[in-house]
């Protein structure tokens, strides 16, 4: 079975999300990080389990849901490719100008 690889933009997007969430409590921030990255390795073998948002990318990207965070991967690479974990409720075009830096 072939894993998961986090653009580097990524892997600061979990180290901020881990930083605001142990400001108030470590043991969530450590729980909430395995949570995503379980999420991401259940998409491994169903890459295409997410949805599309065509409003913020034309890229074949897919999404999927965390709590109040949204996971945005290419399903076509071999390894699945993270590009991005964001809040949710950010502003659609602010998440669309973050996607298009992404590459």
């Amino acid at each position: 079975m072939s894993e998961f690889v986090l653009h580097p933009d990524a892997i600061t997007d979990v180290e901020e999300i881990w930083e605001y969430i142990a400001a108030d409590n470590v043991d969530a921030a450590d729980r909430f990080r395995e949570e995503i990255f379980q999420t991401i390795q259940s998409l491994v073998p169903f890459p295409f389990v997410g949805y599309s948002r065509p409003d913020l990318t034309s890229r074949p990207l897919r999404f999927q849901i965390v709590h109040e965070y949204v996971i945005a991967y290419a399903p076509d690479e071999k390894p699945l490719v993270v590009i991005a974990i964001l809040h949710a409720r950010r502003n659609p075009r602010v998440i669309a100008a973050i996607l298009r830096t992404r590459t």
